[in-house]
């Protein structure tokens, strides 16, 4: 192993977006036990240090590889298509025009069954747009245009988010009825 490895490498993972998750997640329970810095106390501080180095590596690579939004932002990335969410936020005119839709049935919810539909939806809409990363990253390795699709979900993830803090504030005053 090597600390300058990508993840996919050091999970041992075919470097594409469909990845079995009981995989990733052996396979990380795996390397920490390899890794942990209990292991290496008889070696010394020195040796404590790097396995802590790894540990945190393999941490970091899990949250990458176990989340399909950041395993396909990486992988774009891996492959030369930097995501910038924070300064490119340009989007499709139909998608934004979904997004302000979804807001504003957000902000008009009256009903528990309104907000269900709702967040099945959108639960839809990011299901649909995993698959069309999928086709982009695995199938046809257009990695500018897999940029586009992680923008997009993340757009959706963050409604999903807000979608779900709704149904928590909606469903507090009914659990004390």
């Amino acid at each position: 192993m090597n600390l300058q490895s990508d993840d996919f490498e050091l999970f041992g993972l075919a470097a594409q977006f469909a990845q079995d998750r009981a995989a990733i997640d052996a396979r990380w329970k795996d390397l920490q036990r390899e890794a942990h810095p209990d292991k290496f106390a008889a070696q010394g501080a020195s040796a404590q240090r790097v396995a802590m180095q790894w540990s945190v590596r393999i941490n970091e690579a899990y949250q990458r590889l176990k989340d399909p939004l950041k395993r396909a932002a990486y992988l774009c990335e891996l492959h030369g298509a930097a995501v910038n969410a924070e300064s490119n936020t340009a989007m499709p005119p139909e998608f934004l025009m979904q997004q302000m839709d979804w807001r504003e049935a957000l902000d008009d919810v009256q009903s528990l069954s309104d907000l269900d539909e709702l967040g099945r939806q959108v639960t839809q809409a990011m299901r649909n747009e995993l698959l069309k990363c999928e086709q982009l990253l695995d199938q046809h390795q257009d990695y500018p245009q897999a940029v586009q699709q992680v923008r997009a979900l993340m757009f959706i993830e963050r409604f999903e988010r807000d979608v779900h803090a709704r149904l928590d504030q909606m469903d507090l005053p009914e659990q004390g009825q």
